[in-house]
């Protein structure tokens, strides 16, 4: 049977670029060679689309782009070529592609950008659709869905970057310290604060801004943060639910990635009623964000019992170490075989 040509996407302009050469990494070191042949496509973070044909950890390390022979490309929005073209100072080609795994974290990737460029090209993808995707990538966007669905959300404000700051401080006044002030379409906790009262307020929008146009401003939640992995499309495959432990502060891009003071805990240390409980409100939220492919939700439980919604990421940290593929193996897929299947589906698709 002939290899399907995969082309994994990875890089990006986005404050996640490292975050995303680590997940593509341990993706390429995990696809099935006997059934695919991986493409390499990097986007630089000056947006500059390559195609790289050198050592996978030269990814993971962030030499690739300076490797001899990364020849630019341009995926073409014609079905008809099914790919992309290739230049090189001699001439151009077309590679055709069976299927796309983007492998990109926050915005310029996971946000329906990359996505809406391979639905006009005809190319099938790994993950959520171009709708999901923008949805989830706004906080403000999501925590309404979900509160439409039957699920609590923190009591929230959103403002844009055109409002007055001192309108965005009166705004504020109907939400209860502390509160946390987040860019509404960024991950890795980038620009977000932990805010104790309105004297630390107007330092911290002025930080979420430098990330996006657009903010949250949400009440501080008791209790602790979980998460559920979500591997499907119609018939769902959900992971043990995991559990963030932190010593103090936030779960900022530092904790999440060096884990320093934090915990995970992998499965919660929670009663079986509850994980079910967290598990059935996880589905909800995929299913009300239109969520295909895979996709990390996640929820807050309070001291009550009270399970509270925080975010749905669409393409997840990859890593062998990540929470998404640790949270699956607990229901017994390797991560090779996680790959496998989100390729396959993406094909079928």
């Amino acid at each position: 049977m002939d290899r399907k040509n995969i082309a994994i996407i990875f890089g990006g302009c986005s404050p996640e670029y490292e975050v995303s050469l680590n997940s593509a990494s341990s993706v390429i070191k995990h696809i099935n060679n006997d059934l695919y042949n991986t493409i390499l496509i990097g986007i630089t973070k000056e947006g500059e689309w390559l195609r790289y044909f050198g050592d996978v950890d030269k990814i993971s390390n962030n030499t690739w782009y300076q490797e001899k022979g990364c020849n630019p490309v341009a995926f073409s929005q014609s079905p008809s070529i099914h790919g992309f073209y290739e230049f090189s100072e001699e001439s151009s080609s077309i590679t055709y592609v069976d299927a796309a795994f983007p492998v990109l974290h926050g915005r310029n990737g996971e946000d329906g950008t990359v996505q809406g460029m391979l639905k006009l090209a005809g190319i099938p993808f790994v993950g959520c659709g171009v709708l999901s995707s923008a949805m989830c990538m706004d906080k403000d966007i999501a925590h309404r869905i979900a509160q439409s669905s039957g699920v609590c959300v923190p009591k929230s404000i959103s403002a844009d970057k055109a409002m007055l700051l001192k309108d965005i401080l009166n705004k504020a006044e109907t939400l209860r310290y502390p509160v946390f002030v987040k860019p509404a379409r960024a991950g890795s906790s980038f620009g977000i604060s932990r805010v104790i009262d309105r004297a630390e307020l107007e330092k911290a929008i002025i930080n979420a801004f430098e990330y996006d146009s657009k903010i949250v401003i949400e009440e501080n939640i008791d209790g602790f943060e979980v998460g559920c992995a979500i591997l499907g499309n119609d018939n769902l495959v959900i992971g043990e639910v995991d559990e963030i432990e932190l010593q103090s502060g936030i779960f900022d891009y530092n904790e999440k990635y060096t884990l320093k003071t934090s915990k995970i805990h992998m499965p919660a240390r929670i009663d079986t009623v509850t994980a079910e409980r967290i598990k059935d409100t996880a589905r909800i939220l995929y299913n009300a964000l239109c969520c295909t492919g895979f996709a990390r939700v996640d929820m807050f439980l309070t001291p009550k019992g009270e399970i509270v919604f925080n975010e749905v990421n669409t393409i997840p940290g990859f890593t062998a170490h990540s929470r998404y593929p640790n949270m699956l193996r607990g229901v017994g897929l390797s991560f090779a075989s996680i790959v496998e299947r989100l390729i396959r589906m993406a094909i079928e698709k």
